[in-house]
């Protein structure tokens, strides 16, 4: 069967098209992971993996965001970042394109705290056609928080000011540490199951983040939310703001400005005015949430239509080439080196005064086989020699001469073998072991 024209894509149109797919339905999010493969090139970005035990994803900081990290990124270091989701079209790589980075646990309190706000928000607990009215004679409370804590002080001290006629009932919990978030939803449920009250006041003095942070909690967000019972938060100072401020009937900034809020003054006056400031109060920070919400939403569409991404891509783009680059020369260039290493050795061996070395060795090696062999022949000449020498004496006449014999010649030198030869009056030499003489014949005898 043919496919129809419009279903077929070229790779740039299916890239482009997840790109959008997943930059519209995810966009931005938090993510923890360790640093590898960090690298940053002159155009200034930088180029990292974030990985856990099992996997990883590509990430890219551009140079206008990663100026506001305050410390440079090193491969295995833990870090917390926010960033969008998006598709480097060129590879078909989904990546994240990072706005924020910091060290693992700086601030991880601060963004789950965010996240948790705008899941709950999305899920309308915070909405204000859902806050219930304060009851308009209100003759019991109920109060939920520590039992030696100096809020209840300050909370019981003003309502014995303001009317004593108001009875209260202590709904004593944990309002800090691990358990604390559990310990306040069991004290709302008592509270609603027991119905003895008219308003709950959930409260506790001021405190760092990690001291209000049991008050961030989703399980108690939601016992908060279905609570029979109005219930008014009055957490901390005036700048502490808290998940359960957000999702009570009624925010009051201190425990003792919660406490003026329920009980009456003169006229009711000043209660209507403040459950007037606190409403509206309450419908600005729903408002402001609203539009904080509608304007990260409307910021999202302007990124994605935004030339900056574009650019951004053909950024990385270049990025990557240019490594690609540097790497290809930094290749060539060894195999260059490794060439003229090669070619140089090769010349050193053909060259003149290379042959010139080992001719002057095997010169040298000649001559001493040479000198070594005439040494060898002297010597065996001379061993000759004295053998011969030593032979010859062994038979020389002068030998016998040693021994008393002579050896007589005539005038002429030829020696007296037969004395018939000679003749009265012939000079006669005789050759004696030492010396000679020269006699005269005077008688011969045969």
């Amino acid at each position: 069967m043919k496919a129809a024209k419009n279903n077929v894509y070229t790779v740039s149109r299916l890239n482009g098209e997840v790109r959008q797919i997943l930059e519209g339905q995810i966009g931005k999010i938090w993510l923890n992971g360790e640093i590898s493969n960090f690298s940053s090139p002159s155009s200034g970005h930088w180029y990292l993996t974030l990985k856990d035990t099992h996997s990883q994803i590509r990430c890219a900081m551009f140079k206008g965001r990663n100026l506001g990290v305050n410390f440079r990124p090193v491969n295995g270091q833990q870090v917390l970042v926010k960033g969008a989701i998006s598709v480097y079209e060129p590879r078909g790589d989904y990546q994240l394109l990072l706005e924020s980075m910091l060290p693992a646990g700086n601030g991880l309190l601060a963004q789950e705290y965010e996240a948790l706000k705008m899941k709950l928000a999305a899920e309308g607990l915070f909405a204000s056609e859902t806050k219930r009215a304060l009851p308009s004679n209100i003759q019991r409370i109920g109060i939920i928080t520590s039992a030696t804590g100096a809020a209840l002080r300050d909370v019981l001290h003003v309502l014995l000011r303001r009317d004593a006629s108001i009875e209260v009932v202590v709904y004593p919990t944990q309002v800090q540490g691990t358990s604390a978030s559990d310990n306040i939803c069991r004290a709302i449920e008592l509270a609603n199951k027991r119905l003895e009250v008219d308003v709950l006041l959930l409260t506790r003095g001021g405190g760092s983040l990690e001291d209000l942070w049991c008050f961030n909690n989703e399980m108690l967000a939601h016992s908060i939310y279905n609570s029979a019972l109005p219930v008014v938060s009055a957490v901390g100072h005036e700048v502490d703001t808290t998940i359960s401020d957000y999702v009570a009937d009624v925010r009051a900034p201190t425990p003792s400005a919660g406490a003026e809020l329920l009980s009456q003054d003169k006229g009711n006056k000043a209660q209507k005015l403040s459950l007037m400031l606190s409403r509206l109060a309450q419908g600005m920070r729903h408002y402001n949430l609203s539009q904080d919400k509608r304007f990260t939403a409307l910021h999202h569409r302007l990124e994605q239509q935004d030339p900056k991404r574009r650019l951004q891509q053909l950024e990385q783009q270049f990025d990557e080439y240019q490594l690609r680059l540097e790497n290809a020369f930094k290749h060539k260039l060894s195999r260059l080196h490794l060439r003229q290493e090669r070619l140089s050795a090769q010349l050193q061996r053909q060259s003149p005064e290379h042959k010139l070395q080992l001719a002057a060795k095997e010169l040298t090696h000649i001559s001493g086989r040479f000198n070594d062999a005439i040494k060898d022949t002297l010597y065996s000449a001379e061993q000759r020699l004295k053998q011969s020498a030593h032979q010859l004496e062994a038979m020389s006449p002068l030998a016998t001469l040693s021994r008393g014999y002579s050896i007589s010649s005539n005038a002429k030198g030829k020696v007296i073998e037969d004395a018939s030869k000679l003749k009265v009056g012939d000079s006669l030499h005789t050759r004696l072991g030492k010396g000679q003489l020269v006699s005269t014949v005077t008688d011969i005898v045969n």
